[in-house]
């Protein structure tokens, strides 16, 4: 299999130097996203002092020219610190650091989709909105083949591969088990992990989380994989589709409840909230991949454990609905419900800021209401 030449290079020399003293510097890496709305970007700037708190952290700047969001002919680019993590790849006290990202007049760049999502976040804080996704993923070598597939053909169908164990079963184990040690050390609300139903694929899930600390800490636990998987010469694929035919997608499912919904009796708000969902379906299929359903299209077909993307489907427990209610929360009639419908690529702070706009500011509109006005 494809690995990069990269993770040849001697981890064991380069240990010597990450063990040198730093002379009390610290180093932290600024994370953005860039102009495709799915790619991840970093530098590393040199610190006095630990910072403490995200208010320690300078602005910085970049080319945007090169990362698909300016024109060469005015194209620095501003990096906001907006929250702070531990690097577990420096380890303390250095820092990874998600910046948003504005433009040369200080307004948030077109794929800056956690400004809007703060502000909207913001209006409905008295509703205490809780979030979890679950992130799958594929696990690719550098060749675009899925990691321990045959090199000529197709590993045997469907069925052993889902939470399963052993070595002709789970695909790149260490992978994962490096991954959430990894969150859990630089503080990411990680949940769980389990081997997913095509080989090479896997979930994690990043919950409960409130308002936009989902997006927050869902894009760093993308980052995190990414360089794991960078150190072990692998790629990670959140493709929604990577490998075409009767092979299992990956989504990003998305489960949410505000309090009225945990409360006694929430089941009648979780069944207000889902009418409203059937209504504004195509907003938030649009919504749901970075490009606009296209990417959704190849992935939600009715089969495979998916919805149909062009109809809005519910039910208790049913992993083909639109939405799922589990089935605890029917016995409970409280709790909250799971929006299968998100991409595995899909942006999770739009995601997130969608549903708020639905179920709790209550739009119907095919557009989102621009509250600035």
């Amino acid at each position: 299999m494809a690995t990069s030449a990269s993770s040849k290079l001697s981890k064991a020399v380069k240990q010597q130097y990450m063990e040198l003293p730093q002379g009390g510097k610290v180093q932290a890496m600024y994370i953005w996203i860039d102009g495709t709305g799915e790619g991840l970007r970093c530098k590393t700037r040199t610190l006095d002092c630990e910072p403490k708190t995200i208010e320690d952290l300078p602005e910085w700047n970049f080319d945007g020219s090169s990362t698909y969001q300016s024109e060469g002919s005015n194209s620095d680019m501003y990096l906001v610190p907006a929250v702070m993590f531990r690097d577990p790849f420096r380890k303390d006290p250095n820092k990874l650091v998600l910046c948003e990202v504005l433009k040369y007049n200080h307004k948030p760049a077109e794929t800056n989709l956690r400004a809007s999502c703060k502000q909207i976040m913001g209006m409905v804080e008295q509703h205490h909105p809780w979030f979890g996704m679950e992130q799958e993923y594929t696990i690719l070598g550098t060749d675009g083949h899925p990691f321990g597939w045959p090199s000529n053909g197709f590993p045997g169908p469907q069925g052993p591969y889902y939470c399963g164990v052993g070595a002709d079963k789970a695909y790149g184990r260490d992978i994962v088990e490096s991954h959430y040690r990894a969150c859990l050390y630089a503080g990411v609300e990680i949940c769980g992990t389990n081997a997913e139903v095509m080989p090479a694929q896997w979930e994690f899930q990043v919950g409960t989380c409130e308002g936009i600390n989902m997006g927050d800490h869902l894009w760093m636990a993308r980052f995190i994989l990414h360089r794991v998987c960078e150190d072990f010469g692998v790629v990670v694929s959140f493709d929604p589709k990577p490998i075409s035919g009767n092979w299992n997608g990956a989504g990003c499912h998305t489960n949410f409840s505000t309090k009225e919904m945990r409360e006694a009796e929430g089941l009648k708000v979780i069944e207000e909230s889902i009418e409203r969902l059937a209504k504004r379906h195509m907003y938030h299929i649009r919504a749901y991949d970075p490009k606009g359903g296209l990417d959704n299209a190849r992935r939600l077909t009715g089969h495979h454990e998916t919805s149909n993307i062009d109809e809005f489907s519910a039910g208790v427990a049913n992993r083909g609905a639109s939405i799922r209610i589990p089935r605890t929360v029917g016995q409970e009639k409280r709790g909250y419900f799971e929006d299968r419908r998100p991409s595995a690529n899909c942006d999770p702070y739009i995601v997130t800021e969608a549903l708020v706009r639905t179920c709790l500011l209550k739009e119907e509109d095919d557009e989102p209401t621009d509250y600035n006005k």
